[in-house]
């Protein structure tokens, strides 16, 4: 059997002949097709074209990570109510050469009032008791409806799309708080930053390095349009990690905070249109310490100069702003997030 497109929607099945029609999907693949699964992943979405875009992303994002996709486009404000549904399978050459390893996606177009049957649609259609993870694109609804949220392990969303972050996160609280057990809290917008933060993270490997963390002073931060969040969040991991206390916002790109020794630290943030966050200077008594974007080479250049001197310079992998990388990211680290709950908490009230 040939594998189907992996960009296409699939095989249209009427809405109780689902699993039936995915035994026989399996069935004509004879002994060529591995069915694989480790998480139940659900994506939803409200913006046009959809479910062609996510059915997309899925086929890369099953390379890596063989899960069951139940992929839905909604359309609440349409005056019709209907509901269309499709399978498909996307399937992948296994190392050993032999046989296609495949994930099963299940599509749904949701229409009119039928919107509002999305917990129904994804409880009815999760593979057996594996983790379920929930990736909502665009802003949540107020309210948010908590029998959904009762089974969700796993909460993904970007927050640099929401135009009110503390009005977002408190519905993503509250349904967390509704939920029967912890759903674990996964910004996109957080994912960006991951290779930023380790670059920043290991000049202070040493313990000679360690003691300079205490006299930062400065730190001045380049983000692109649009991204003015990510760069908040990546402020709020360093407040977060070494004790700062925010005292005040002088205005929109320069930030206030004081140590635990009462010591004033000063951060600007500078808009650049390059990559999320290009740029970003630590500035401790003599010493430097500076990671920037390579353009057009996926690095990092790391450097550190005391008194205008080079002491070291070298080159790490930078992550790519795309979704199929971002969630990746995402399902290849998993961990209860605590970090960036604290690095959210540290700057909320600038979100």
């Amino acid at each position: 059997m040939t594998a189907p497109q992996t960009f296409a929607t699939g095989l249209p099945v009427e809405i109780g002949k689902i699993e039936r029609e995915l035994k026989k999907l399996w069935e004509q693949g004879d002994e060529v097709m591995t069915r694989a699964s480790l998480i139940n992943l659900a994506v939803y979405s409200e913006a046009p074209d959809a479910l062609a875009a996510n059915t997309q992303i899925v086929a890369e994002v099953t390379k890596d990570h063989a899960c069951r996709a139940i992929v839905m486009a909604a359309a609440p404000s349409a005056t019709e109510d209907r509901v269309d549904a499709w399978i498909a399978a996307h399937c992948h050459i296994s190392r050993a050469g032999s046989k296609q390893v495949c994930s099963e996606q299940i599509s749904f177009a949701l229409s009119g009032s039928l919107a509002n049957l999305l917990p129904n649609i994804v409880f009815s259609h999760l593979d057996s008791d594996l983790p379920f993870y929930l990736w909502w694109q665009g802003e949540f609804h107020d309210p948010m409806d908590p029998q959904l949220w009762s089974w969700v392990d796993r909460l993904i969303y970007d927050s640099q799309q929401w135009r009110d972050f503390d009005a977002q996160m408190r519905l993503v609280e509250t349904a967390q708080c509704d939920a029967t057990h912890r759903v674990v809290l996964c910004d996109l917008n957080w994912n960006r930053l991951v290779h930023l933060r380790l670059a920043l993270a290991q000049f202070f490997d040493s313990r000679n390095a360690q003691e300079q963390l205490a006299s930062i002073g400065r730190v001045e931060i380049d983000f692109a349009p649009a991204f003015r969040s990510t760069a908040l969040l990546l402020v709020g991991w360093l407040a977060a990690q070494l004790g700062w206390t925010l005292v005040e916002a002088a205005d929109e790109n320069t930030i206030g905070f004081c140590d635990c020794a009462g010591e004033a630290i000063r951060v600007s943030l500078t808009e650049a249109n390059r990559e999320p966050v290009s740029r970003c200077r630590l500035f401790a008594d003599g010493t430097e310490f500076r990671v920037a974007d390579l353009p057009e080479a996926d690095l990092l250049e790391v450097t550190v100069h005391t008194d205008g001197q080079a002491r070291m310079h070298q080159l790490m992998p930078a992550g790519r702003n795309d979704p199929v990388a971002l969630l990746n990211e995402e399902l290849m680290r998993g961990g209860p997030h605590r970090v960036y709950l604290r690095a959210v908490q540290a700057v909320r009230e600038l979100l």
